[in-house]
């Protein structure tokens, strides 16, 4: 069987729904950010989340890449 490939983080919005359908309430982060917990679910079930998932990344390229660009070229 051929490896098949899927967004990780749609695998967290589908056990969140589920458990929404059974009437519970999921929280990941405890109304922190929820990457971290996100991640070790995908873990409990066996999936490595990559880290271009994670907003958090996302933000700290974006953020390093601005501050490049201001001392480079002096962009605000």
């Amino acid at each position: 069987m051929a490896d098949e490939t899927y967004n990780p983080w749609t695998v967290v919005n589908v056990v969140f729904h589920h458990l929404v359908e059974q009437g519970l309430h999921p929280e990941l982060g405890e109304g922190g950010h929820p990457g971290d917990p996100a991640a070790a679910l995908l873990r409990a079930l066996g999936i490595e989340p990559r880290p271009e998932g994670d907003a958090r990344v996302q933000d700290g390229v974006r953020d390093q890449l601005a501050e490049l660009r201001k001392r480079m070229f002096g962009e605000p």
